[in-house]
């Protein structure tokens, strides 16, 4: 046992057993609006952000900040020289912030705090966008959102955020610890592989789940959008992927060129239109390998590995069935693919 991660332990495992879960999830589903739906929700960890959310899009972020939030809870928690694992999850809201920073500087819109000293926090943050998974472009253009507030789990945002122009952005990005940006195209991608990357790095148990979502990544890119990653994307991927499925033009040609541990989520794919099947499946086992470790773990790193994986499929979970509840459908097929 690590007696300095007892109260990590017993916090992290608090919160997950605080998570909205299935059952809720599939009631939130079956309510016959957005509204209803956020009702369903006003007992549970989301009520505080859901509260002042009257669309889809702000619930979506609202769920993305309670996940945020339960972050930062947890590393407050975490012994000293603990918070490096907390500090790589969180760095999937960095990302988004990026790329929402990104889009804003390409689009000439001012953003408040741009010039300001890198150091200290900055009040009026604006504009959050989505945790990988999600829907990040859109939410991207939202320019009357806010940026996700990091706290002390940034890692360049309060430099980044100073840029002056995307020119400054992209400069100061390569220099930093995500590295060069790539193509304008290809920004939120090597984001996001970076961040996986970095997360398994941090715990070894990630490495299957990135290797995964590299996996999707790939499989958009040439099923879905028919396109080749650019360098810099192939080189970050490789380590997840390797390179030889860059000329693959059917699920099945895509399996045979990934290295097994990666091939195997898109086992569920017969068609590009299949992959959501893929996500989901990945969400499931993501969830799994996280109630193992909240389990079977003594305190420790793996119990707040275990929480956070927890957490997060419980929030994807939550949007789905809020997706569900705002066209009335009644019952959501994301969520019973996962039941």
């Amino acid at each position: 046992m690590r007696s300095d991660w007892v109260a990590a332990s017993v916090r992290a495992r608090s919160m997950a057993q605080r998570r909205a879960g299935a059952g809720t999830c599939r009631f939130v589903a079956a309510a016959p609006n957005l509204q209803a739906g956020l009702e369903r929700l006003s007992d549970s960890s989301y009520s505080n952000e859901l509260r002042a959310a009257r669309t889809l899009p702000e619930a979506d972020v609202a769920t993305r900040r309670t996940v945020l939030w339960q972050l930062r809870v947890m590393a407050g928690w975490l012994p000293a020289g603990g918070a490096r694992l907390v500090r790589a999850a969180a760095a999937a809201f960095e990302a988004d912030n990026i790329v929402a920073l990104d889009v804003r500087r390409r689009r000439g819109q001012a953003v408040p705090g741009a010039g300001a000293p890198a150091g200290g926090r900055h009040d009026g943050d604006t504009t959050p966008v989505t945790m990988p998974g999600g829907d990040r472009n859109a939410a991207a253009g939202n320019r009357d959102q806010q940026f996700f507030d990091l706290g002390g789990l940034a890692t360049a945002w309060p430099r980044l955020r100073t840029a002056g122009s995307e020119q400054e952005l992209r400069l100061i990005l390569s220099a930093s610890p995500w590295g060069d940006p790539g193509t304008e195209s290809a920004l939120a991608d090597v984001l996001t592989v970076v961040w996986l990357r970095r997360l398994a790095a941090e715990a070894a148990e990630v490495r299957p789940w990135a290797a995964s979502a590299g996996a999707l990544l790939c499989a958009r890119l040439v099923l879905v959008n028919g396109t080749s990653p650019d360098q810099r994307l192939l080189t970050l991927l490789r380590p997840l992927t390797g390179t030889g499925w860059t000329g693959a033009d059917t699920p099945e040609a895509l399996r045979a060129s990934l290295p097994p541990a990666a091939a195997r989520v898109l086992e569920p794919v017969a068609e590009p239109m299949d992959l959501w099947r893929a996500e989901a499946a990945l969400a499931t086992r993501v969830e799994a390998d996280g109630f193992h470790l909240l389990r079977a773990g003594l305190p420790g790193p793996d119990v707040v590995l275990g929480a956070m994986a927890v957490l997060a499929v419980d929030a994807w979970r939550v949007r789905a069935a809020l997706a569900a509840a705002a066209v009335n459908a009644g019952s959501s097929e994301v969520l019973n693919a996962v039941a």
